[in-house]
């Protein structure tokens, strides 16, 4: 019979008794956040800091704590790994209620199979996909949605959502669809019409795809992360990956417009500009690699996998492309290393004090590969000038026990049509609203 190394085993028991096997980070995650992150020396222990927050959902009776000035309510409860909120004009809210698509040449061998256990831990991939779209609506008087009932059914691991006319497009993890949509509708039963496909394959590692649309309507633009960490499965595997593709509505044509971006989730526009959330490289260490907010400069190359931050190299990746890194753009702003930022939206809204107008709240999900955990929360980043300015507040916290079990993990956001915050928590399986306790300013 094969035994397992001593390493391997040794790992493989961190992971199945949720312990830590390393010495808190020498830096507090403060210091991996702001526009000059600081960046120690890589840590490249043989084998990686995993410390887990063991999924649990809410206890009966809690909820997440909301900055002061806020109250926090249900909208939903019950949904089923809801990862993505939407916004419709007239005010509906989508979920997509989705999780990992069938990927069997990811995460092989014993440390594929720890991994894969980390992320059944942390609340993904224990059950089946509900590939499925659910409706919101309406406000009943405990905060909670008066209408809920599923919107498009039969997707393939859903995520981002965009409405362009009378389109809805919906980005599966291998393609974009669309469908038909008329303002009040409530379900959409026709088939949806393949307008692009979207890196997928059997690896398909970072699998969630999100979309949003140009301001004039012509072109979507599509997130695809990386098939791997840092190209350990090979850089033929990463084409059209690791990046931001354009889509022509026109042609269903698309093209790399940014690249070099690990895993970009959220995007948004702020004052004509394109800005998303990424989430860098694991295994250099507590404080490496920060995750981070940036503007998107088309044609433009954030360093992945060869340089982190601009061009601090990765010495880890075989290839060497000195090239790419000497054109590698520092990203603007950093959110703390493993945070894991998913959800980002800018506040257009009228019921938060004028200090929020225009600065971006975001969804970190937390972190598996850091001591103590970091993320688990969401986030508001003051704008000034069309650019961050100070480092993060906490906005909506209370996501981890204090055991370090976690009671949800947020993921998309949305500004609500009444100027409110939607949350979407997939270990809580809860969309959270978020209200200011006295409306400031009414339209």
């Amino acid at each position: 019979m094969k035994r397992r190394s001593p390493i391997s085993a040794a790992f493989l028991a961190c992971v199945l008794s949720g312990c830590a096997l390393f010495d808190p980070p020498a830096l507090p995650v403060e210091a991996g956040m702001g526009p000059n992150p600081r960046l120690p020396a890589p840590d490249k222990d043989l084998v990686p800091t995993v410390n887990i927050a063991p999924a649990k959902g809410w206890p009966s009776g809690t909820k997440p704590v909301a900055a002061q000035g806020f109250t926090v309510s249900a909208y939903a409860v019950g949904l089923d790994h809801p990862r993505w909120v939407y916004v419709l004009p007239n005010g509906d809210v989508l979920v997509a209620e989705s999780d990992a698509p069938a990927k069997p040449d990811d995460m092989k061998g014993i440390k594929g199979f720890v991994m894969k256990e980390v992320m059944k831990k942390a609340g993904s991939g224990a059950r089946p996909s509900a590939n499925r779209i659910t409706l919101l609506n309406g406000l009943n008087a405990d905060g909670s949605a008066a209408i809920r009932k599923v919107f498009i059914a039969n997707l393939n691991s859903p995520f981002g959502m965009a409405l362009v006319g009378n389109d809805l497009y919906v980005a599966n993890t291998d393609a974009i669809l669309r469908f038909p949509y008329k303002d009040g509708q409530t379900e959409i039963s026709e088939a949806g019409v393949k307008i692009a496909d979207l890196p997928a394959g059997s690896i398909n590692h970072h699998w969630t795809k999100n979309i949003i649309a140009s301001p004039d309507g012509r072109y979507l633009y599509a997130t695809v992360g990386s098939n791997s960490n840092v190209g350990e499965n090979g850089m033929d595997n990463e084409e059209n990956r690791a990046c931001i593709l354009q889509v022509d509505l026109a042609t269903g044509k698309s093209r790399v417009y940014a690249s070099g971006l690990r895993n970009p989730n959220g995007m948004g526009w702020q004052g004509g500009q394109l800005w998303t959330v990424v989430n860098e490289r694991d295994e250099l260490g507590n404080d490496l690699v920060p995750d981070y907010l940036t503007s998107v400069k088309e044609g433009g190359f954030y360093g992945w996998p060869y340089s982190y931050f601009g061009r601090h190299i990765d010495d880890r990746v075989k290839e060497k492309r000195p090239d790419l890194v000497a054109r590698a753009i520092v990203p603007d702003y950093a959110l703390g290393s493993h945070t894991a930022p998913l959800g980002l939206v800018f506040y257009n809204g009228m019921q938060f004090p004028a200090e929020y107008d225009g600065g971006a709240f975001v969804g970190l999900h937390g972190s598996w590969n850091r001591k103590p955990h970091s993320g688990y929360k969401v986030v508001f980043v003051p704008f000034s000038g069309g650019k961050p300015s100070g480092l993060p507040e906490d906005f909506l916290t209370g996501f981890l026990s204090g055991e370090g079990e976690a009671y949800g993990r947020p993921v998309g956001v949305a500004v609500a049509r009444d100027g409110a915050l939607l949350v979407a928590d997939d270990v809580g399986n809860t969309v959270w609203r978020v209200a200011a306790k006295v409306a400031s300013r009414s339209r």
